[in-house]
């Protein structure tokens, strides 16, 4: 368990003995930080996490093994694959980090449309696999639905999120470099990681041939050098391993097990309890707000009841989605506070299809140092000021370069002497690029209950159906065509296209169903992140999204939810929730 915090076993014991200040429903990302704000304000909380326990450092099998460790050298077998068909495919899935992947067997969905739903289920969630890219929303995001007319208004703008975000920088430790780019925001940052010389030969191309596209440092979850704040947390600095995501035993980058939930344990105001599926929110008719959070132990099934005065979720998007859906009463029989009907519509994720790699002469007399975790960036420079294309939304190109150690896979001898001195041979620079895509929320894009198949532990099954349109495939052959010719321009050859068609889900950036907005008739959560019709309880994970944009959103939940948990707090105190 991180730090000192207390793992709680079944036992209804009484309303007294379950009962907190606040309930936190998940412990990933903005889980930990829902966790860590209200335990700071001297809140009495409860964690609950579907999964197993994952304590920082201890629990991390493969942290600083050697490939030949590995019993498959890190490869996935064949009987693996077979049997996880699915998760098999999410970016960095292997031999050395499967265990914080769910299997396939163990917690099924109904595709209405193909949907790869990636989950990890244990204390820290994500938190332990994600891509660890923290580039700030400009305002570009928060009106572009409204000014160009393809989705609706989101009840906040830049100026309200940004010193939370700079709240949420400070602690976690963000590498990156003030750029001045108005599409993304400079924030508090630590020194980033050195472009190598193709990347900064790529950076001034851009500049010299376009004037206003701009490839940047990674903005990344990285302590490259950590300031007081990350050793008190008992961080360290990053050591440039690129193994991140089978856990990091130097804390070198974000995660919830390494920073917020320990820090939260410190205050002796956290319990978590693990093995605890939510079944759903209780609704007291009287009182016209949430009391607690039925639990059903994922181990013995048996259930229980918590109380609190705040509730939190946090249970990943979709999961968090499923939560309010089952949580059914005489005042809401469609899901809780769900009078607008739109819950689990809207549903939205980025679009991850576009590819590009190519080579690049020169450059031979040069090459890197270390495995630098991060990627750089090009930053959008579509519809930003006005539309300029025939699609909406934007874009964010991660795009970089690289130098293989080795040319081993050219030489016709694939053991001995002869192959071992190739090995020691530097190839040639590739340049790579790959799209992260804006997706237009619509409700056909929707998460329902399954009316007829449950899961094991009683609760329905969520169906997903959720797909493309026309405006991803437009997005998609302008990111194809601009960046060919910025690449060309630039030097690159023997330029490959990949529209891998992968179903959405893969991305890992599902968002929606819960948005945010001023209207109750048109959204189910206010400018705090509280449901508009159950102000106690607040939702600032990916579900309450109101649009995408084109950055990564982590850092946005993180934001969010440090300014809700202030918010509701203040609430409480006043007597108001």
């Amino acid at each position: 368990m991180p730090g000192d915090s207390t793992i709680v076993n079944i036992n209804s014991g009484g309303t007294a003995k379950n009962t907190y200040d606040a309930i936190v429903i998940g412990s990933g990302i903005s889980g930990g930080w829902a966790a860590k704000e209200l335990c700071e304000l001297g809140l009495k909380t409860l964690v609950l996490e579907r999964g197993r326990d994952v304590v920082h450092n201890k629990d991390y099998p493969t942290a600083t093994k050697d490939p030949w460790e590995l019993k498959h050298r890190g490869k996935i077998t064949k009987e693996t694959l077979n049997e996880n068909p699915l998760i098999s495919k999410a970016a960095g899935y292997g031999e050395d980090d499967q265990q914080f992947f769910v299997k396939d067997k163990d917690h099924p969905y109904v595709q209405e449309k193909p949907f790869e739903w990636i989950r990890g289920y244990q204390v820290g969630g994500k938190s332990l696999t994600w891509g660890r890219a923290t580039q700030r929303w400009s305002d570009f995001e928060f009106t572009g639905p409204q000014r160009f007319g393809y989705g609706w208004d989101w009840p906040i703008r830049y100026e309200d999120v940004a010193p939370w975000y700079s709240h949420v920088e400070k602690f976690i430790g963000i590498c990156g470099n003030k750029d001045g780019i108005e599409s993304m925001p400079d924030g508090e940052f630590l020194p980033p990681f050195d472009l190598n010389v193709v990347e900064q030969h790529l950076k001034d191309s851009f500049l010299k041939n376009y004037g206003n596209r701009y490839l940047v440092h990674a903005r990344w979850a990285h302590l490259t050098k950590p300031n007081q704040i990350h050793i008190d947390q008992g961080r360290a600095q990053c050591q440039a391993r690129n193994l991140c995501m089978r856990g990091c035993p130097f804390g070198g980058y974000f995660s919830s097990n390494s920073s917020t939930l320990p820090w939260a344990a410190k205050t002796g105001n956290l319990t978590i309890r693990p093995f605890s599926v939510v079944h759903s929110i209780i609704y007291d008719e009287k009182l016209g707000k949430a009391s607690g959070v039925k639990v059903i132990d994922s181990e013995t099934k048996a259930e229980t009841e918590y109380f609190a005065k705040i509730i939190f979720v946090n249970g990943s998007a979709l999961n968090s989605n499923l939560i309010l859906l089952n949580s059914t009463s005489k005042r809401f029989p469609n899901g809780l506070g769900n009078d607008s009907g739109i819950l689990g519509k809207y549903v939205c994720f980025h679009n991850y299809r576009g590819w590009m790699n190519g080579s690049i002469d020169g450059f031979e007399d040069k090459y890197v140092y270390g495995r630098n975790p991060t990627d750089t960036i090009i930053a959008n420079y579509r519809n930003l000021h006005k539309k300029d294309t025939d699609f909406v939304g934007g874009f964010t190109t991660f795009a970089g370069a690289y130098r293989q150690r080795g040319d081993g896979d050219r030489c016709p001898e694939q053991i001995g002497a002869t192959y071992k001195e190739a090995m020691t041979e530097a190839g040639p620079w590739h340049v790579y690029a790959y799209v992260q895509g804006e997706t237009i929320p619509k409700e056909i894009n929707h998460v329902r209950l399954s009316t007829d198949k449950k899961d094991q532990w009683g609760i329905p099954l969520l169906v997903t159906s959720v797909g493309y349109d026309d405006n991803d495939e437009k997005l998609l052959k302008d990111f194809f065509t601009q960046t060919e010719e910025m690449l060309s321009k630039a030097g690159v050859k023997n330029i490959d296209h990949n529209d891998s068609k992968q179903a959405p889900g893969l991305d890992i950036h599902e968002m929606g169903g819960c948005r945010m907005g001023n209207d109750p008739k048109t959204s189910m959560l206010d400018k705090w992140n509280a449901l508009h019709h159950c102000k106690n309880v607040f939702v600032t994970d990916g579900a309450c999204m109101t649009s995408t944009g084109n950055q990564s959103p982590s850092i946005l939940y993180m934001a969010l939810t440090a300014r809700a948990v202030n918010h509701a707090v203040e609430e409480l105190k006043k007597g108001n929730i």
